[in-house]
């Protein structure tokens, strides 16, 4: 799978990997359902880190379409709420 990282760019990811994914989802949405906006940066970041750590980048000059697209780090809490289905950012 291709995810994006808006900002930074694509990586690949196996999924295998969408176990500890979700999680991070499932938390960064209960999160923003809270108004938590301290949880949410620290679970958004930790999501991006994930993803970054599981996943091989591609090329720069590599335009995949991509399957799942995924905030900045610095994005607001509202914009992560404009982006989200009601599955949250990954979906199950």
């Amino acid at each position: 799978m291709i995810v994006r990282i808006m900002g930074e760019g694509q990586v690949k990811l196996a999924d295998s990997h969408f176990a500890e994914l979700n999680s991070l989802d499932d938390e960064l949405l209960a999160e923003m359902e809270s108004g938590d906006e301290e949880g949410f940066r620290r679970t958004l970041g930790a999501l991006l880190d994930a993803v970054r750590r599981l996943g091989d980048p591609l090329p720069d000059d590599a335009l995949e379409p991509s399957e799942l697209i995924l905030p900045a780090p610095d994005s607001s809490l509202d914009e992560v709420r404009e982006m989200l289905s009601d599955d949250g950012l990954i979906p199950g």
